[in-house]
């Protein structure tokens, strides 16, 4: 999911540096492979601030610079499960646009995205990538056909300002699932916020139930030969769903809207609506970007992990290109991406720029991320920025320093989205029903699923 979402996820890519092109051959010589002028659609996130939109245009102009036989018209899109299908089928899609890890593979098996692997073989750091993060934009047999421009491993969000006022340490976050529940509550009671709230809407409740099932031990699926088994009904998930539905309905810990996608918990998160919540690790960027959120009042730290095999769900942004897109505008949109997405990881000068850039935008710099590439590259690009770091990483430090050891399970590899979307309405149900029966929702989502797993 997002953090494409996410950031986010979404959205999880936030505005790229200007960097220098770096891939094969000159700019020049990539635009006459271009066929001449051609005419390309780029993804903006929807909702950014007047500074952030003019800091995106102004990258159009540098990018035309050096490719000025490449038009770039900037387009808003923000990624939803609903909304993306329906573009998808209608054909209304950017020519270049994002999607979260859990979509790469299915798009590409489908081919309902431009195969560009070969203009990619050609960049200069396509072996470099790393190779968790890097099989979510691979065909089956190994060829890269997304880039993938931002990874993270889901977190525990907290909002220090209500800890302070609900008599809570915010240097001391919890870490169990139990202190959580307590957390929640004591929120909850001393400052009428909700102490813990949870999306619903739009796939994001199976996402995150996902999220909490895991860790505590359980899996929505596993693999049988070359089929997947439908594993809805395991105890990590029944133990989550029983506990929101303790905080909901014995703690009254969880306010009174159910009815939150990505968008709107972090809207309410940032307006200090919400004690804590769960979400990727790398959410902040949008929760300044788009939400102004107050920097001083923000935590943030890893999940607690309880249960044999639990684990942190982990997923990101892949960078696509349509379908529809002619040769011209494929190998055109991907000197965009290159130049966009991921010049900013690669390069010295990419990274400065977009430290600059983000500055001078009021964005953050130095929001901990899982690496793209491999940890060498990843550590050279952290030393680049480091005059350039802005965000309160002394208020990340419970994640920072204990998400490397955290082991990262990937999101089900099978029709992910409808699993997530089978389970919206259990959360839903659980938060809206106190006689909700658990068993019997993920007994009824689990055939659900495995009736979408037999038609892939």
């Amino acid at each position: 999911m997002l953090s494409i979402r996410a950031t986010a996820a979404l959205t999880f890519a936030g505005l790229a540096g200007i960097g220098l092109l770096s891939a094969c051959g000159s700019d020049s010589e990539g635009d006459e492979a271009a066929g001449g002028k051609v005419s390309i659609t780029v993804a903006s996130d929807a909702g950014l601030t007047p500074e952030a939109i003019a800091s995106f245009d102004q990258q159009i102009a540098s990018f035309k610079k050096t490719h000025p036989n490449i038009e770039v018209v900037r387009e808003e899109y923000t990624w939803t499960g609903p909304t993306f299908a329906a573009k998808l089928a209608g054909g209304t899609l950017p020519d270049v646009f994002t999607v979260p890890f859990t979509d790469g593979r299915t798009l590409i098996a489908r081919r309902q995205v431009a195969d560009i692997s070969e203009e990619v073989a050609e960049l200069p750091y396509a072996g470099q990538f790393n190779e968790t993060v890097i099989a979510a934009g691979q065909s089956e047999d190994g060829k890269i056909s997304m880039l993938p421009t931002a990874a993270y491993g889901q977190a525990l969000h907290y909002n220090r300002a209500l800890f302070e006022e609900a008599g809570l340490d915010p240097d001391q976050p919890p870490t169990s699932w139990s202190e959580i529940r307590s957390a929640a509550k004591q929120i909850a009671d001393r400052t009428g916020q909700a102490g813990y709230s949870v999306m619903t809407k739009g796939n994001t409740g199976g996402w995150i139930l996902s999220t909490e099932a895991y860790a505590m031990g359980g899996r929505m699926s596993q693999a049988e030969g070359e089929k997947q088994k439908a594993t809805i009904d395991n105890p990590g998930a029944k133990q989550a769903l029983n506990l929101i539905r303790s905080m909901r309905w014995e703690d009254n810990s969880m306010g009174s809207n159910f009815g939150y996608d990505w968008n709107s918990i972090n809207q309410a998160f940032a307006a200090g609506k919400i004690g804590m919540y769960v979400t990727g690790g790398t959410t902040y960027e949008n929760l300044v970007a788009q939400n102004e959120i107050e920097p001083s009042e923000y935590g943030l730290s890893v999940l607690p992990l309880e249960g044999t095999d639990a684990g942190v769900l982990g997923g990101g942004t892949l960078a696509a290109v349509s379908v529809k897109a002619s040769e011209a505008e494929r190998k055109a949109a991907v000197e965009w991406i290159d130049f966009f997405y991921m010049q900013k990881l690669i390069t010295e000068d990419g990274a400065k720029r977009d430290a600059e850039n983000r500055q001078a935008e009021k964005q953050p710099v130095g929001t901990p991320q899982l690496p793209v590439f491999d940890q060498a590259t990843e550590q050279q690009r952290q030393g680049w920025i480091a005059d350039y770091v802005d965000v309160p990483l002394e208020q990340m430090s419970h994640y920072t320093e204990a998400a490397a050891a955290q082991p990262l399970v990937p999101e089900p590899p099978v029709a992910t989205q409808d699993l997530y979307a089978a389970l919206d309405p259990v959360v839903q149900k659980v938060l809206t029903d106190q006689n909700a029966n658990v068993d019997e929702l993920l007994a009824a989502a689990n055939t659900e699923v495995q009736t979408i797993f037999d038609r892939n």
